[in-house]
């Protein structure tokens, strides 16, 4: 189930508010309701109408009588018009579906996937109701304060590659976070975030494939920008925190999730240009676990060793007792400090 935002108009229509927003965003001061007419090629009652409704979105947007229109204020509410304005954006977040609501980003997108949605293509939402992480384990997702967002991709690669996919998120998440805020985050493997030992965001692959080819991957992000300490819930696995609480004030959610679209945009090319290892060197750039000794469990298998780095299909590579060399693929990581027990 999942629910549309205020004033959800079709694809023509957001179209139009986007290219409005993008005048607005290039000139200072007041712009003419006759300039926006001959600029979108419709009519000033046109205009006028599109201006409406983006105030009914929270735009705070000013008439001035005899010279037309001033963009005062934008609303902290992520739509697609809004995300993508300006942005030169070759494949990921050329289509965005923004949803007040749904059960889960990912479950969204996968459907549309399945029903033949471009690659590029983006679910966000600013509620979830059933959140999901890794292993099926729950993800908080409280309206009005963070990013869930899910992405349709379909990379002409065999599905034992497909892991290399999650390191674009992960590398894209720290991005955003170094770019917009003064914290400075690492990524623990396999897929979180962490901020002061603390994880702000979560990733998680899902994928539609057959034998010797991907059919598509659906990338989702889940970020706590401006969660409070009282919104996260008692029976936490892990210590977790957001953006908001490690820099002391509040984050825009608004230009976190368009330097967001920006980093996996222009790492996904990249990935798809040059092959997985730039990517990886800047997975590894950025990683809490490199050269560290740590626990990997996996069910009732434990493994404790020195991270050597992450192989080619995502596996994590460990130096062990004995001189030998394991390879995890999937686990639960604690990272041992100095003097501690770790067996």
């Amino acid at each position: 189930m999942s629910r549309a935002l205020p004033g959800a108009a079709t694809g023509s229509d957001r179209e139009i508010d986007r290219r409005i927003l993008e005048v607005f965003r290039s000139n200072e001061g007041v712009v003419s309701g006759a300039r926006l007419s001959r600029l979108l090629a419709i009519s000033r009652t046109a205009v006028w109408k599109h201006i409406n409704t983006l105030k009914s979105l929270g735009y705070v947007i000013e008439a001035v009588p005899s010279q037309g229109y001033r963009l005062v204020s934008v609303p902290d509410l992520l739509t697609s018009a809004e995300l993508s304005a300006g942005l030169p954006l070759q494949r990921i977040g050329t289509r965005i579906t923004c949803l007040q609501e749904v059960d889960s980003t990912n479950l969204v997108a996968y459907r549309l996937a399945e029903q033949g949605a471009v690659e590029g293509t983006i679910v966000i939402a600013d509620h979830q109701t059933g959140g999901k992480g890794r292993l099926g384990r729950r993800w908080e997702s409280p309206a009005g304060v963070n990013l869930y967002c899910s992405v349709i991709l379909r990379p002409q690669i065999l599905p034992l590659y497909a892991p290399q996919l999650t390191f674009v998120s992960s590398v894209a998440v720290v991005d955003a976070i170094l770019r917009t805020t003064n914290l400075q985050p690492v990524i623990k493997w396999p897929n979180d975030v962490l901020v002061n030992g603390q994880k702000v965001a979560g990733l998680l692959n899902e994928m539609s494939a057959e034998t010797e080819r991907v059919d598509f991957l659906v990338l989702g992000i889940g970020v706590n920008i401006n969660m409070n300490r009282e919104q996260f819930p008692v029976d936490l696995r892990h210590p977790a925190t957001s953006l908001a609480i490690e820099a002391g004030r509040k984050i825009d959610r608004l230009q976190f999730a368009r330097v967001l679209l920006e980093s996996l945009d222009a790492l996904y090319a990249a990935y798809l240009a040059e092959g997985y290892e730039p990517l990886r060197r800047r997975w590894l750039a950025h990683s809490a676990v490199m050269g560290r000794t740590v626990r990997v469990t996996s069910g009732e298998n434990v493994v404790v060793g020195v991270v050597e780095g992450i192989d080619e299909h995502g596996g994590l590579v460990l130096s062990c007792a004995g001189g030998r060399h394991e390879r995890v693929l999937a686990g639960d990581v604690a990272i041992c400090n100095e003097g501690e027990a770790c067996s």
